[in-house]
Parts: C-alpha cells; structure tokens; sequence
C-alpha cells in the first residue's frame, strides 16, 4: 500500500477522532508534511517507540498507542494466564496527550482481559520501573518521549524485573506489534468497566512511600549531609515535569534543608514555555536556575528531564560563576565518591562492578581500576546496564555497583532498572555537601579527579536528519566508513577498528579480528593511539547521527585541542558525504 492510499484510508475511517481528522485535513496543504506522516509505520523498537504527534501511522497519536498496546498484549497472551494476572503497570509524564494516551493503552490490554495498574496521575519513569518490581508485574508502560521537544510523545515497554526489555522478547514483542494489520480498528474496552470488574486498579500513594522508603538507602554517609545542610542549598528545577515531587521529598527526607525549586519552571506542563528543549544535557536549560543559583548563593544546581531519568548538574567553577557539567564529568564524580566512601566504610563490596557504555568516558574505566572496582562496558542504551545488573544475580558473579551514560543518566542501587535521576539527585547532592565540607564545590573536585587521573574531555556532534532523505544520508554515511575505514584521524592513526553491526574488533598491527560479546547494533567505534577514540552512532529514539568523541591530554589545554582536531577531522569527512 502506497502512502497515498493509506491517507485515503485514515479519511474514509468514520471513527477517526474530531482532532485528528482536522489536522489531516490541514495537512493536505503541505505535500512533504503528509508524506512523511504516512510513507511508513512508526518504528516500533526494542525499547517501543518514539515521534511526533498527529495523524498518521508515522505519529503517535491514539491509533498508533492501541497498534503498540496490541502487540503487546498479544504476547502477553501467548505468555499465558500467570503473565495476563500479573499484568502490566502503565506510568505517564507531563507531554501534550500523555493520560490519553496511557488510558488507550489500560483499555487495549484490558480487552484481552489482561490486569492493568494504571497511575492516578503523572510519574516519573524510574519509578515505574520501581513499580513493576513491588507488584510483581509481568511488564510496564511509561508514555513519555524523555527529552524531545514539545512535539514529541512515546510509548516504552518494560519487562518483569523493571528494564526495557532486550534480547529475544523485544524481538518477540516487536513481531507482535509489527503483525497488527489496521490500526484503525483495535478493539478497546470501556474504561469504567475495567475499573468496575477489577481488571483496571489505579494506584498512587502506596507505590509512592515504598519508593521514596528504598531511596533512602541512596545515601552513604548521613553524617555529611548532617553537618553540611545547615550552610548547603540547592536550586532545583523539574523543567515542567514529574520530578519535583519526588526529587524534593528525597532531598528533604535525606536531610537537606535547603531546596529552591525554580519557580516558573515548577508545574508540569507538555508546552515546556521556558526552554527550548526540556533536555538538561542543553546549558539553555539551566538559564533560569543560574538566576536563582546566584541571587540565592546556591551551591549546586539540578534538573531534570520530563520523566526524570536524566539530571543535569551546575556547580560553580574557579571564577564563582556556574558552570555546567557533562555526563561524564558527573559519571566520574559520582563513581568516585561512591568507591571512596565505601572503601572508608568498610562497604566496599567483593567483585564490584561499574557498568558504563561504549561510548561514555573512559574517565570512570581509569577511576574504577585505581580501587580493584571492574568495569564492563555496554552497549547504549540504559536496558544493557539492567541486562547485566540481571546477569549478576543470575549467575553470582559480580555486584553492581554503579552504572552509567554520558547523556546524563546514572543508577546507584538497583531497586530501579532504568536510569533514576531521583537517586542521582540524591547522591550528587551529598557528594557536593562533602565537597562543601573542605571548602570546595563539585568543579574543584573535578579538577582534582583530573590532576590524579589525567585530563580526560569528551565531545558530542548530532546531525539532525528527518524523514525519508534524512535516513537515507544516515545510511549513506555509515556505509562509507564501513566500505572505506579511516586509517588515521587529525595525524593519529587508527590502530583498533570495531564494528557492532558484524560483532567484530580488528586490530590493525597485529591484521587479526576477535568477537565482540554485545548484541549486534549499527555501530561504529575507532580507537586512535595516543588514548583517542571516535564512534558513530544512529540515534534509535530521534532522526539524528550521532558522532561521540574521548581524548587525553597531559592538561585541560592540551586535552580541549586535541579534541578539536579530532572533531574537525572525523566531521569534514561527515560534511563530504551530506
């Protein structure tokens, strides 16, 4: 079926929604705009999927939410009676049609007969995963779509122990949803029938006090927050989603005393009309909290992302003026804090491990080996970091320890799957309380991470890339570095070549391959002598291609230079073929 006769279907359907019906109408006055909504199906992953809003089996929109829900419950039926019992918890955040959105995907599984815990109101991801555990839950949903912008909602799919799922029941999941032929016509039950024959529970303040009582373990040293919260505040900012509940009754519970929330910042709202982009990865996000950080004295500044499983973080620097951290400066901080203060305790566990992406920072590596800590790395994406986390309690060897990203996410205790910027506030927060102690912020004792450790920086370049001709460039660019490997970038040369999409490592002096032990993944990763790397990377939740950079240097000058040439090497050559 071609995409002008799906449009012609979507505008015979007699139950296609008031809303949606409108805006395909308005549609039709731009070509390219109603091309791209319907000349594919929006791509359900691994992890679920992700999009723009509106008409179209390429948006997200309530048609698009039941195909997804579909899939799943058709697994969930072959799973059989136990899993349809155990049922499915569905989490949502602050994005435009969220609730609408969770209440079509209660009421689709609910048709089958499958049990649904649905939130009463917005939450954030973490603690769905959380919540999926405590009920003992076959599966979970979060609606959300993390830090996209405004345009943007998703739809993500969670299995029993609290991750995204991976390995063969995503395949399976993903064949599900994939053989559901008309999104037009799913069945889906009455809500209130749900709720009245027991199928549907809502749920709330019970999963709320189980989680906030489990991230209080969270904290390390309670005496360091005791003796520094007195003089210790914090300006925090939710970015108009679900974080400022629960990241301030943590931070109260914990024993900090002063927590500043940005005010106009403060209220959910899907519109995000203060920032651009709802992202703490972007300084922009911080401007209203650097305001308050000044006017209040703060000490550290947090924010979260819409669902609350990404934190940024802004401490002063040298100057007083606050500066922004990376995901990885913040990884590295917080891995050695947690291994510090452990070791001093005595709590350091035996066969600890710290888990981290391909294409985070080699920073913590170099941290966790100085204490005896392993680390292994993974794939990107938070479900490998849980897939492992299930991997240690399965077989008895290794114990997690921390495991992070460098974009911005971070878990400390596994009560939760997925990244949790609620634990991380926590911890970062008694990290900087400690700092504070010794008369120093969160930058100076990076700087003193990178005086022990060497001056490690890291780069990120994005190319946004959208609709068909954007995926066919993406495609184009990864073929040419498969199809003509790069033998040096910026004068270094490339001694070690590893491609995740045929599971192979080359090292180039000694002309022999080995396996790489990861699932297969369209990934490309050059380790350059002289400590250097580069790796190229489609996004798999947004139209973009992502090129990630790690240098060391024998100082910052040193380090910021070399990461320049290397960006400016790897991207002329991106540039050539766009």
């Amino acid at each position: 079926m071609n995409w002008q006769t799906e449009v012609e279907k979507w505008k015979r359907f007699d139950g296609l929604e008031r809303e949606l019906k409108e805006e395909l109408e308005q549609l039709e006055a731009d070509p390219k705009a109603l091309e791209d909504s319907f000349y594919t199906h929006l791509t359900f992953g691994t992890g679920g999927m992700r999009g723009e809003i509106g008409p179209g089996p390429n948006r997200m929109n309530t048609y698009t939410v039941r195909k997804a829900a579909e899939g799943l419950a058709r697994y969930i039926d072959q799973a059989g009676t136990e899993a349809k019992e155990r049922g499915v918890v569905i989490a949502y955040d602050s994005r435009r049609k969220s609730p609408e959105f969770a209440s079509e995907a209660a009421r689709t599984l609910g048709a089958h007969g499958i049990r649904v815990y649905l939130f009463e109101s917005l939450r954030s991801t973490p603690e769905l995963s959380f919540a999926v555990r405590y009920l003992h839950a076959f599966s979970g949903i979060v609606i959300t779509a993390s830090h996209n912008p405004s345009e943007y909602n998703g739809f993500k799919v969670y299995g029993e122990d609290g991750a995204q799922v991976t390995g063969d029941a995503a395949d399976a999941i993903v064949a599900q949803v994939n053989s559901v032929e008309d999104e037009l016509i799913i069945e889906a039950a009455d809500e209130a029938g749900l709720k009245a024959d027991g199928t549907l529970t809502v749920i709330g303040s019970q999963v709320d006090e189980a989680y906030m009582r489990a991230l209080q373990s969270v904290v390390v040293n309670p005496d360091v927050i005791k003796k520094a919260a007195p003089d210790f505040r914090i300006v925090y900012t939710p970015l108009h989603g679900t974080g400022n509940v629960p990241v301030r009754s943590g931070l109260e519970a914990a024993g900090f005393i002063h927590i500043d929330v940005v005010a106009e910042q403060e209220k959910p709202d899907g519109r995000f009309p203060t920032v651009r982009y709802p992202n703490p990865e972007e300084h922009a996000a911080f401007e209203l909290a650097i305001r308050d950080g000044e006017r209040l004295d703060a000490d550290v500044l947090l924010a979260t992302d819409p669902d609350t499983d990404r934190v940024g973080v802004a401490a002063r620097d040298g100057s007083g003026r606050f500066e922004v951290l990376t995901g990885n400066q913040v990884g590295a901080l917080l891995l050695h804090y947690l291994i510090t203060e452990n070791k001093k305790q005595g709590t350091l566990p035996e066969q600890a491990v710290m888990l981290k992406t391909i294409v985070t920072s080699e920073m913590g590596e170099a941290i966790a080996a100085a204490h005896g800590v392993k680390t292994v790395n993974v794939l990107t994406g938070f479900k490998y970091i849980a897939e492992k986390i299930r991997s240690f309690e399965e077989t008895g060897t290794g114990r997690f320890l921390f495991g992070y990203e460098e974009s911005y996410g971070y878990l400390i205790k596994d009560f939760v799957r997925d990244k949790d910027a609620i634990q991380t506030c926590l911890l970062i927060a008694e990290a900087a309380a400690a700092f504070s102690l010794r008369g120093m912020t969160l930058f100076d004792g990076l700087q003193e991470l990178y005086g022990e450790y060497g001056f490690y920086r890291e780069g990120l370049e994005s190319l946004t890339l959208k609709g068909k001709d954007g995926s066919g460039k993406i495609a184009r660019i990864l073929a040419d570095f498969r199809e003509q490997p790069p033998s040096e970038f910026s004068g270094e040369p490339v001694t070690v070549i590893e491609d995740y999409a045929s599971g192979t490592r080359t090292i180039l002096a000694e002309g022999r391959e080995e396996a790489i032990a990861l699932p297969e993944s369209n990934v490309l990763k050059y380790r350059l002598a002289g400590d250097s790397w580069v790796c190229l990377r489609p996004s798999g939740t947004e139209p973009k291609m992502k090129f990630y950079f790690g240098v060391k240097g024998e100082s910052a000058e040193a380090a910021d230079r070399k990461l320049d040439r290397l960006k400016e090497a790897v991207m002329a050559r991106v540039r050539s073929l766009i």
